[in-house]
């Protein structure tokens, strides 16, 4: 009979957990090459994306090592701890205990996750500060949920790292473990969002301030019937902060919200690996629906880059233009080079979230006293998606 309490898992951290076992029951040895990325597709009837976790979580865990063009070796088994050389001749260290007689300065660093539009840039500058101040960077994704982020706290504090640094994730069970860290006076220090109630120093966007000016700019552009676009999750304070700047604009300048024309139940991520289709198809159906419900509406500000993408699609499928027709502006749109189209947004300064992360922490571990929140300026990016109202507004 199959483990309830497994079955209960995402796909992919059910995966995660059988192959697991299997290197624990020795199924797989050190040393050994395991399925490829498409054969454990095969295997485990699952997509792509699921696989790729998987096996990403497996490689954060010390269990295995991806040689691109070569395959997945095995270099630790949740026994033995030695080092392994692969066929083709490569030597890994499989992961040691606790370290207690080193010098250098080891931190810990645990990301939500990262893409193009958001987290890549960040994680690079925070890289190439601590390189650049000889510290070791050890990261762990908890891809959105609570329970993996909180064993990558325990698993890095028992590694025995100096200090740690959370991009926290937007679930919405309270993390028990940051609250450990508070009271254990542990140097830590949040980036991108805070948690409430909590005196951790965070490092973040003035979400009030970015959203207002993004707000602000198509105020001037003419729109007064603006929608918006946000998650479904509703304890995330950089979003709480975004819809504020909205309103706020909205007051300043005496214009009428019109909350029929908000979408704030929205999945732009899903930790359940559904069909990635289906989720896109419902996102855009909602947003094509809410703008034939109100024809009025001349501008949509997306709180997440994931969102624009979708509201372009909804548009472009009723057969209007952007800008013609409906302007877009959004949070974080990825540099040209990656950007699959050019929005009009509001960029926060990734580089500064990740250097002033490195740089805070450090000054803690060295026992300075910091403000409980650091805020940053986000820069208003134009792009191609917001031109003056059309006259109907």
């Amino acid at each position: 009979m199959a483990d309830s309490s497994i079955s209960l898992k995402p796909r992919y951290e059910q995966m995660y957990l059988t192959l697991r076992n299997r290197f624990h029951s020795g199924e797989y040895t050190i040393g050994d090459k395991i399925p490829s990325e498409k054969e454990l597709m095969e295997q485990f009837e699952v997509s792509r994306i699921t696989s790729k976790k998987a096996l990403d979580m497996l490689v954060q865990d010390g269990y295995i090592v991806r040689q691109p063009g070569r395959g997945s070796f095995v270099i630790y088994n949740g026994d033995q701890l030695e080092m392994i050389e692969t066929e083709d001749g490569d030597k890994y260290d499989a992961p040691s205990r606790p370290r207690t007689d080193r010098n250098q300065i080891v931190l810990g660093l645990i990301m939500e996750d990262f893409s193009d539009s958001y987290g890549k840039e960040m994680l690079v500058e925070m890289e190439r500060t601590a390189q650049k101040m000889g510290v070791y960077l050890m990261l762990r994704l908890s891809f959105s949920q609570t329970d993996i982020e909180e064993n990558a706290i325990r698993m890095l504090r028992d590694y025995g790292v100096d200090g740690l640094i959370i991009y926290p994730t937007r679930g919405q069970i309270f993390n028990s473990e940051i609250l450990k860290l508070v009271i254990d006076r542990f140097p830590h220090v949040l980036v991108d969002r805070y948690v409430k109630g909590i005196d951790s120093t965070s490092i973040s966007t003035d979400n009030v301030a970015a959203a207002s000016l993004g707000t602000h700019y198509l105020l001037d552009q003419g729109h007064r019937h603006i929608a918006l676009l946000t998650s479904k999750v509703t304890d995330n304070v950089a979003i709480e902060e975004r819809i504020e700047g909205f309103v706020q604009a909205h007051a300043e300048r005496g214009v009428v919200l019109d909350r029929s024309s908000w979408l704030t139940d929205m999945y732009w991520n899903s930790n359940q690996e559904e069909d990635e289709q289906v989720l896109v198809q419902h996102n855009v159906d909602m947003i094509q629906q809410m703008i034939e419900a109100h024809p009025q509406i001349t501008a949509l500000f997306a709180m997440q880059y994931e969102l624009a993408l979708f509201a372009k699609e909804a548009i472009e499928h009723m057969g209007l233009h952007i800008p013609q027709d409906i302007s877009i502006i959004c949070f974080d749109s990825p540099q040209a080079s990656a950007a699959l189209y050019p929005f009009t947004h509001m960029q926060q300064d990734q580089q500064s979230l990740g250097r002033l992360a490195i740089e805070n922490v450090l000054a803690l571990i060295e026992g300075a006293s910091l403000p409980s929140k650091i805020s940053l300026q986000a820069n208003l990016i134009h792009g191609h998606s917001v031109a003056e109202a059309s006259v109907h507004s």
